[in-house]
């Protein structure tokens, strides 16, 4: 089995991370099964956020009763001030039922959090650490400065940043970076938003980075099983895997929009997080879940845009979502009218 050391925590997980953002989207006992599946299969790293609506809630009621030494709990706050973050840890610590928080992040951070700052944010953190409300303080981010601030400030004991095969060198040194300085790295986003689908080829890179520890977004066991079974046969490189690296590096260079959703919520309705990316969506999975009726008709709100550009200033990657959206319409279209194949 792998297993990764995080950094300079002391923290020894198995390289297989949960991200448990999916699960608010599943009922409480599903929710409660894929994650006793998970640690009856040797994950012990979990990842929620306050953020991620009852994610928090289904994780607590799953490790209700179980050895609180033999798991770690990450979970994220994306408080503005010291006391939102007070009151916020609280919240987290009652809805995971337990006592600590192993490493509690500045969820998406704008920017990266200081002693002494006028908001209060880092110093809260920093007492609730000391009070043994949570062992370590780190941070996630989706701006490259603020990463890179991050572990050149030497104030955080943890980055999570977004981290796949289509990642580029920038990001990429993040890892190498973050080992160099004894901080733990937990990659987010290692299936693309859902546009890289391919698990052994994501397991096969995850293992090319031997400090990270990449978080898995799964909803369905058979996801998870997926995850499981490289425990003990990690993937090889083949010739097969190696045209769909190559494949997959050429589609999806440059600007696109990895669905993270911090562009929400629009003004007029439009679900941006899907529809600036229907394109990619389209070719990467079956074709016919997005030319439904229901899609059409959110395809359609793209048409309603009135550039607010209120998208565009909150995109973490610097996109022109508004031009993206209209690109990704266009190429809709075509598909729906014929002109265009996906198959």
């Amino acid at each position: 089995m792998i297993t990764v050391k995080l950094g300079n925590t002391g923290i020894i997980a198995n390289k297989n991370g949960f991200g448990a953002l999916p699960i608010q989207r599943i009922d409480l006992d599903s929710a409660v099964r894929l994650i006793h599946m998970a640690l009856d299969g040797g994950v012990n790293f979990f990842d929620t956020a306050r953020a991620y609506s009852d994610s928090e809630e289904k994780l607590g009621a799953a490790l209700a009763g179980k050895d609180r030494g033999s798991y770690y709990i990450a979970t994220k706050t994306a408080a503005k001030t010291g006391e939102q973050l007070e009151a916020e840890l609280e919240t987290s610590l009652r809805n995971l039922r337990t006592d600590y928080i192993d490493i509690y992040q500045l969820h998406c951070a704008p920017k990266c959090f200081r002693p002494g700052d006028e908001d209060g944010v880092y110093d809260a953190a920093v007492r609730a650490k000391r009070e043994g409300k949570i062992k370590h303080i780190g941070i996630t981010a989706h701006l490259l400065n603020v990463a890179q601030e991050a572990i050149e400030s030497g104030l955080y004991e943890t980055l999570q940043f977004p981290f796949a095969y289509i990642s580029g060198e920038k990001e990429l040194a993040l890892a190498k970076r973050c080992e160099e300085a004894g901080m733990g790295f937990l990659g987010m986003k290692g299936l693309a938003g859902g546009l890289l689908t391919n698990s052994r080829l994501c397991y096969w890179f995850a293992c090319q980075y031997e400090s990270e520890l990449p978080l898995w977004g799964v909803q369905r066991e058979s996801e998870l099983a997926e995850f499981l079974s490289y425990q003990d046969n990690p993937p090889v490189m083949d010739d097969e895997m190696k045209a769909l690296y190559e494949k997959d590096l050429k589609e999806l260079s440059g600007d696109f929009c990895r669905g993270c959703g911090y562009c929400m919520p629009c003004p007029k309705g439009i679900q941006i997080n899907n529809c600036a990316r229907i394109s990619q969506l389209l070719r990467r999975s079956p074709s016919a879940g997005w030319l439904n009726e229901h899609w059409q008709a959110e395809m359609a709100r793209i048409k309603e845009c009135i550039h607010c550009n209120q998208c565009a200033s909150k995109c973490p990657y610097g996109l022109d979502t508004p031009k993206l959206l209209e690109k990704n319409l266009a190429d809709y279209e075509d598909v729906l009218a014929g002109r265009v194949s996906v198959d």
